[in-house]
């Protein structure tokens, strides 16, 4: 089955919804949290005060990203206490949900990521560079080096993430240039090159999601029938195989690189995916004891 047609044999089969169920609740919930956001400097209407990196929500609940205050710490600036409790906030939230399931549902850049990744398929993009997913823990090191170095978090000046939400609030200015760079890498230089290998922001996060409950796995996976839509829909794919192919593996999806996005619970025709934990889930038997059991 081509990239073009992934999800289909869902859509056709059962609706729109079905197939997308995942992505659309993703998306309203990236609208969200940017009106949240937005609703103070565009309308005058404060529910939340700051951005990505701090904020304050009705004047109640700080939330301090913990890789912006890593880089403020080895810079030697000593945050205060709010600052603090919003970092343990966020820290054990993520720790819950999945740490990536920020890139996956917060970032304002996954958009246009993704949007890069479909327009890659549509065109039938093939190849492009290879460069290591671990880079990204390597530009993790280097930018915390950086705030060590320069007593500063300077890398935050050129964060493409940090940038846009800035620029959403303030005028976008450079940061279209900055996204339209992301945008093109994805496009045509490296398939998921940003999120998938270089951004620190999500090799940082997936570190709070080793041990992290909630899981997708592939709780049927005897039932798969190879069409391959959940490898072209996962951003992080490798993360799939095994979980997936291999009889003698844990059927739930351990990585920390998994975002949590959903997508290959959306397109599966064969429902082999589902959202579950990483202490239980059980795996339905193989498929021909499954009929026999009905007849």
């Amino acid at each position: 089955m081509s990239a073009r047609a992934t999800g289909c044999e869902v859509a056709a089969a059962r609706s729109w919804w079905r197939a997308h169920k995942w992505l659309a609740l993703r998306r309203s919930a990236q609208f969200a949290i940017l009106t949240l956001f937005l609703a103070g400097p565009w309308f005058g209407f404060w529910i939340v005060k700051g951005n990505l990196n701090y904020s304050y929500t009705l004047g109640l609940l700080p939330l301090t990203d913990p890789y912006v205050l890593l880089q403020s710490l080895l810079a030697g600036h000593r945050p205060e206490t709010n600052a603090l409790l919003g970092v343990a906030i966020v820290t054990l939230f993520y720790f819950l949900v999945g740490g990536r399931s920020f890139c996956a549902w917060v970032c304002p850049l996954n958009p246009v990521t993704d949007f890069a990744a479909w327009l890659r398929n549509r065109l039938g993009i093939k190849g492009g560079v290879h460069v290591s997913r671990h880079a990204r823990f390597w530009i993790l090191g280097l930018t915390l080096l950086l705030a060590l170095a320069t007593g500063s978090v300077a890398w935050e000046l050129v964060n493409p993430v940090s940038m846009l939400h800035r620029g959403l609030f303030f005028g976008i200015g450079l940061a279209w240039t900055v996204v339209l760079a992301v945008f093109l890498l994805d496009l045509v230089v490296m398939n998921r090159g940003w999120c998938g290998h270089l951004c620190p922001v999500g090799a940082c996060y997936s570190l709070l999601g080793h041990r992290s409950p909630l899981r997708v796995a592939a709780a049927r996976r005897a039932a798969c029938d190879d069409c391959n839509d959940c490898f072209a829909v996962c951003p992080e794919p490798l993360v799939i195989r095994a979980p997936l192919k291999d009889s003698g593996a844990s059927p739930v999806i351990l990585s920390p690189q998994c975002t949590n996005c959903g997508r290959c619970i959306d397109v599966c025709a064969k429902d082999v995916f589902v959202f579950g934990t990483h202490f239980h889930q059980p795996v339905s038997p193989p498929v021909d004891v499954q009929q026999a059991a009905s007849k």
